[in-house]
């Protein structure tokens, strides 16, 4: 579609109060840093507080594919821009109606009028509007109740729109809005898209990964690198932390009982996640645990495992099964990417039969037994690599030490 003009609609940080100028900031940043490929694109702002972005010339489509990717954007619609005056939005009527991909056989106008000083009510302009259509299109009828076009006539002080689209955004606040959070982000389906509800919520994130070479390979340390990558599309850069594992699950598998490893691995990791948030400032963990799912995933054992963090776990998934999950991990391209078959070092050393049912007490007595446990903890903690992930960026020069 040819357009200039795309108008913005943004959902929850509409209802903020005080808070709304801070919001719309960050939302204003965000558009910004998505819409730098367009040189020429312009993002600006109504008097009465609509934005819009002036393409000048850049291609629409492109510009969509980038705004769909603005956390708090709830839709958008490529429009026309006229003056507020009656023939200047007849005009724009019709270009609306000239650029449908097919004739029409029906339409209606819905006019709302934000500038109340123009000087025609809203029933006036419904029907200056449709009757002019109708002059220039005797073959179609108006159909208030199910029309195949719908034009939309916003008309405010100066500059008034005219659309007949919404493309929807992805909603939820802006990014970084509330705060930042650590994500525990396996090679699996399920984490990548809890990050990305979490970013949804307006929570900047984290990544953590735990791996366990020469257990796991470099391939699927690589394959967490890409899915942080496809996460950092939505973000512009995420951090990722490589926790070596190794030696934590190596001792675990000799030192306690079987059917209990998984959750002694778990509450380990939480442990770990937690004391990379203090230094990262981040004030809360977020999970890729869906109930039921597997074994660490029983109620029981998210107890279990959850006490061993003093800070808040987010489990934007918990009561999703895998057919919701997996349309999303397709929408926001990590689906291809987590099928891929490389080891995760949370399918190493599985029992035959984990415990579904731990009793604390149990757990928490066997981790007193385990006196080395600390300090191994410790180590993982300072021996993790930190990497700044960027999107479309296969080079390491953005890695830290």
């Amino acid at each position: 579609m040819k357009t200039d003009v795309i108008l913005l609609r943004f959902g929850e940080i509409m209802l903020k109060g005080r808070n709304r100028a801070r919001f719309e900031n960050q939302m204003i940043q965000q558009i910004k840093r998505v819409l730098r490929p367009l040189p020429r694109a312009e993002l600006l702002k109504e008097s009465h507080g609509r934005m819009y972005v002036q393409l000048n010339g850049e291609d629409y489509e492109e510009a969509a594919v980038a705004l769909g990717k603005v956390f708090g954007l709830s839709s958008f619609s490529p429009t026309v821009k006229a003056a507020s005056e009656l023939s200047a939005l007849q005009n724009a009527v019709l270009q609306e109606m000239e650029r449908q991909p097919a004739k029409p056989g029906t339409f209606k106008v819905s006019v709302r009028r934000v500038n109340k000083e123009f000087p025609y009510d809203t029933y006036e302009m419904h029907r200056l509007l449709g009757g002019h259509v109708l002059e220039h299109y005797p073959e179609i009828r108006v159909d208030v109740h199910d029309p195949e076009v719908e034009l939309f006539v916003e008309i405010r002080n100066h500059e008034s729109f005219v659309y007949s689209q919404k493309r929807p955004g992805p909603g939820g606040f802006p990014l970084g809005s509330n705060g930042k959070a650590m994500l525990m982000l396996s090679g699996g389906i399920d984490s990548p898209v809890a990050g990305w509800y979490a970013m949804k919520r307006g929570l900047r994130i984290e990544a953590v990964h735990f791996h366990s070479y020469p257990y796991t390979s470099e391939r699927a340390k690589q394959k967490v690198v890409d899915l942080t990558r496809a996460l950092a599309d939505y973000a512009g850069s995420i951090h990722l932390h490589l926790v070596p594992f190794t030696e934590i699950q190596t001792r675990l598998k000799e030192s306690c009982r079987d059917n209990l490893i998984i959750t002694l691995m778990r509450r380990a990791m939480f442990r770990i996640t937690e004391q990379i948030a203090h230094k990262r400032d981040a004030l809360a963990i977020v999970t890729g645990e869906s109930l039921g799912q597997v074994a660490s995933q029983t109620l029981a054992n998210m107890n279990v495992i959850g006490r061993a963090a003093t800070l808040p776990v987010l489990r934007p998934l918990v009561m999703m099964d895998k057919q919701e999950i997996i349309p999303v991990a397709e929408q926001i391209n990590t689906f291809n990417l987590s099928i891929l078959p490389y080891e995760d070092c949370c399918t190493l050393f599985v029992p035959d039969s984990p415990s579904t049912n731990p009793s604390l007490k149990v757990v928490e007595r066997q981790e007193q037994w385990m006196d080395w446990l600390p300090e191994a903890i410790r180590e993982a903690v300072e021996k993790t690599e930190l990497v700044l992930i960027k999107p479309d960026d296969k080079t390491d020069e953005d890695r830290l030490f």
